[in-house]
């Protein structure tokens, strides 16, 4: 990866080749909606058939290859590699890392799923009878399934390679990024351009989806507690308040604002998840979660390859691939936001993170409010709130809510859920968009995220004029299928450039290594040296005075055999060596101050003098994958030569192992 390195940094803006193409498409897209509402929902429902009809076996088996794809990364060998350089640690604790990917699991679609989804495949199953124990049974199974491990994987899978990439390639958080061991340096060119453009699109088109859900809901919500009509001009005036308010948090920078709203939304989401529990059937709830659990577990591999071939349904696309495309056209943006919060962490740690913390979460919400429901239409005769969710999706929360204490609050909680949700996420989605569409080494202009914002916006009122519930559905699966070649591209790419540094390690391990020891200096003299805790400064005069030299010395030599070397020094006192192999990977060696508190064991009279926590360092040697963990401070210039052309050889040895 050492020629992506090496390539120039742009300056902030818009990255013309990604921005408009995707503007102009969306544009186009909201323009013909409103133009033509009856041909866009035609071009619409066309589209939907086909990707169902025609294409729905490739997406189904797209999806099950990323879930086995990510488990037997995480559970191989290549488990132990870690999503930034060998020294990096986690930037957060277990409990803090757990706790935001919670917060990943969250959203608009639980709130508007979680009632409604049982209910309604309980009312009208794929197979079998309704209204029947069976289909109660089957209902939460298929719950399950939609919004069980495969989404996860999805979102794993472009996670993975943003901050494998990313943190320890040194390459743009860019999804082009993860296609570099198959393209190279031609990702900056038209390939990675188009590549981002998908990604680009699909969010844009999961995000509307999640949005015009949202406001349908909230639109139900108004009506429940104020009698506010429910109409496409109702919805259309809500996005365009709640997309305005989205806008201005993104030109104040009320980060901290939207952050803190959204940690608050958290607590009231499990509050009233709560409430449901203790106030609903509450062991019967307990005993569905483990049933349920049980269920998904023994069916997931049959449910996963399960197109319906041999009963043909048009169930399957307005829900399983609905489904699907809606995880594919999210999952650059929850992608980014995991691997944001995942560097440090070895692949093996984010993959049962990933895959399972949020899962075990999501089950619950589902059980409770799904179940709560079912139970309220079996035992308790509530056949009308059947009826109400078969006729309106979007009322199915505030019907449910009727029936339990405090109907009145609950529901007026459950629709400020909805909005809050809908803002963070309009803020959120619009800052990956930028990102995506956005010049490396530079913060985008304030317009050009207040343009993606309000776009969004855009797109999501043309979709509700487009048809309503049917046309995000299928904006949602026609926009993830390019995006699926996209993603197997990635996992091509990401087990390709894994798969080379577990070589480089095991090359490294098995190679002759035979550090300098200070061999030349007696026992007494290095014990001297063993027990010194050196300060920064003489670590830093020793790099620049002894190291610098011997590197320049080997860079000389190299120079005149014909190779591409070039030392340098750094702000912080490192000092570093390159040499260049063309388009193999290069040579990188550096020796870098690394400070640490010092030891237990040091005798008190060596710590006298020296202020409460202070710090000794060490020069310590760094290779392009990261720090090797020992100390050469005190090497002669002979030693120091020696170790570099020591791991020269390991380099040397690992291309020749991999050509």
């Amino acid at each position: 990866m050492a020629k992506a390195e090496n390539s120039k940094l742009n300056t902030g803006g818009i990255l013309p080749q990604v921005f408009y193409p995707s503007a102009g498409l969306v544009l186009a897209l909201v323009s013909l909606s409103v133009l033509a509402p009856a041909t866009t929902q035609a071009l619409f429902s066309a589209a939907k058939s086909w990707a169902a009809n025609e294409a729905g076996w490739f997406t189904v088996l797209s999806v099950a290859a990323f879930l086995v794809f990510v488990v037997a990364l995480g559970f191989s060998k290549l488990g132990l590699l870690k999503l930034g350089p060998d020294h990096s640690t986690p930037d957060y604790s277990y409990g803090t890392w757990f706790a935001m990917l919670f917060a990943a699991g969250m959203g608009i679609g639980l709130m508007y799923f979680g009632v409604a989804e049982p209910v309604m495949h309980f009312a009208k199953p794929p197979v079998g009878n309704p209204e029947s124990i069976a289909s109660a049974r089957q209902a939460m199974r298929i719950t399950f399934f939609h919004w069980g491990i495969h989404a996860w994987a999805i979102y794993a899978v472009v996670a993975l390679s943003l901050a494998y990439f990313g943190y320890r390639h040194g390459l743009p958080l860019r999804i082009r990024s993860a296609l570099y061991p198959l393209i190279g340096e031609r990702i900056h060119g038209p390939i990675g351009h188009a590549v981002d453009t998908f990604a680009v699109l699909g969010t844009i088109f999961g995000l509307a989806t999640s949005l015009g859900l949202g406001v349908i809901q909230i639109n139900s919500g108004l009506q429940y507690l104020f009698g506010t009509p429910v109409s496409t001009s109702v919805q259309v005036a809500l996005i365009a308040g709640i997309t305005s308010v989205a806008t201005v948090s993104v030109f104040t920078g009320l980060d901290r604002g939207v952050r803190r709203l959204s940690e608050f939304n958290m607590i009231l989401a499990a509050a009233l998840l709560l409430f449901v529990l203790a106030t609903g059937p509450t062991v019967h709830l307990l005993q569905a979660f483990v049933q349920n659990t049980g269920m998904y577990v023994s069916n997931v591999f049959g449910m996963t390859f399960n197109l319906y071939a041999y009963e043909p349904t048009d169930w399957i696309g307005g829900w399983t691939l609905f489904y699907w495309g809606w995880w594919i056209a999210w999952s650059p943006f929850v992608g980014m936001f995991i691997a944001r919060i995942s560097r440090g962490r070895t692949v093996r740690e984010f993959v049962v993170g990933v895959l399972l913390v949020p899962l075990g979460f999501t089950f619950l919400w589902m059980t409770i409010y799904g179940n709560a429901a079912l139970h309220m239409i079996l035992t308790d005769g509530a056949t009308d709130l059947m009826s109400a969710v078969s006729a309106d999706s979007s009322v199915a929360i505030y019907s449910f809510l009727e029936r339990l204490p405090l109907p009145s609050v609950t529901s007026a909680v459950a629709t400020l859920l909805v909005i809050v949700f809908f803002v963070t996420s309009a803020d959120s989605g619009a800052l990956v968009i930028d990102m995506l569409s956005s010049r490396d080494g530079g913060e985008s202009p304030v317009w050009q995220r207040i343009f993606w914002a309000l776009l969004v916006g855009a797109i999501a009122i043309a979709l509700l004029i487009a048809g309503g519930l049917t046309a995000l559905q299928a904006a949602t699966i026609a926009s993830a299928l390019p995006f699926t070649v996209v993603m197997i591209l990635a996992c091509v790419g990401l087990l390709r450039a894994m798969r080379l540094d577990v070589a480089k390690r095991e090359a490294i391990r098995t190679a002759r290594m035979a550090p300098g020891s200070l061999a030349g200096t007696d026992w007494k003299g290095r014990l001297r040296a063993l027990v010194h805790q050196p300060r920064e400064q003489e670590v830093i005069a020793y790099l620049r005075d002894k190291v610098r030299f011997a590197l320049d010395e080997v860079a000389t030599e190299l120079v005149k055999q014909g190779l591409a070397a070039r030392t340098d020094a750094g702000a912080d006192g490192r000092v570093w060596l390159e040499v260049g192999h063309g388009q193999e990977m290069d040579f990188f060696y550096s020796v870098r101050p690394r400070p640490y508190n010092p030891p237990s064991f040091v005798m008190e009279d060596l710590r006298r003098g020296r202020p409460d926590g202070d710090r000794f360092y060490r020069a310590e040697v760094h290779l392009r994958e990261g720090g090797q963990d020992y100390d050469i401070m005190g090497w002669t210039r002979e030693e120091v030569i020696h170790d570099v052309l020591d791991q020269y050889h390991r380099h040397l040895h690992f291309l020749d192992a991999v050509r």
